[in-house]
């Protein structure tokens, strides 16, 4: 069946079975003009100019009013973005400032550190080579006295093998 079939009911009477299949069949529409159409266009009219200012210009105002809100929404958080943008860049030059400073005194302090370990290494190698060359001098002075007590040894022994060879005692 057609999805629009419009009459009255003399015309569906008039109408025998097989034309209302036909008539359905066919897909046209049956459109009678009369009274009631001027009373269907005059209550439309009558709601259109009633609904207009209670209903229509209220959701109207009320969509564009929306509209506003969501754009100044939009803008504000736009202007939030942009500000929270300048105050990270702010941080960011900030922390790059405290970070050159730190590594500027960091380096500071490690080349100060190394300055007092060169003069401490120096001043213990320095004492290291005075205490090697007082060893070397001890042991210098200790060898010289071994070699004159061996020296005096050696010619009381000399005498003694000498006396022991010859069967008799040498005498200087």
């Amino acid at each position: 069946m057609s999805l629009l079939t419009v009459s009255t009911s003399s015309t569906l009477e008039s109408l025998g079975a097989s034309s209302l299949v036909a008539m359905s069949e066919g897909g046209g529409v049956n459109v009678d003009l009369d009274a009631t159409l001027l009373v269907q266009v005059g209550l439309f009219v009558v709601l259109l100019l009633i609904l207009k200012p209670l209903l229509f210009e209220p959701m109207l105002k009320l969509f564009e009013e929306r509209e506003k809100r969501i754009e100044g929404t939009r803008r504000e958080a736009s202007k939030e973005d942009e500000r929270s943008a300048k105050a990270l860049a702010k941080y960011e030059a900030i922390l790059a400032k405290a970070r050159e400073a730190g590594a500027a005194e960091r380096d500071k302090i490690r080349a100060e550190g190394m300055k007092q370990e060169a003069e401490k290494l120096a001043k213990v190698r320095a004492q290291t080579a005075a205490t090697v060359e007082q060893g070397r001098a001890a042991i210098a002075a200790e060898a010289q006295k071994a070699r004159e007590a061996l020296a005096q040894e050696a010619v009381a022994l000399g005498r003694v093998i000498a006396g022991r060879v010859l069967g008799r005692e040498v005498s200087s």
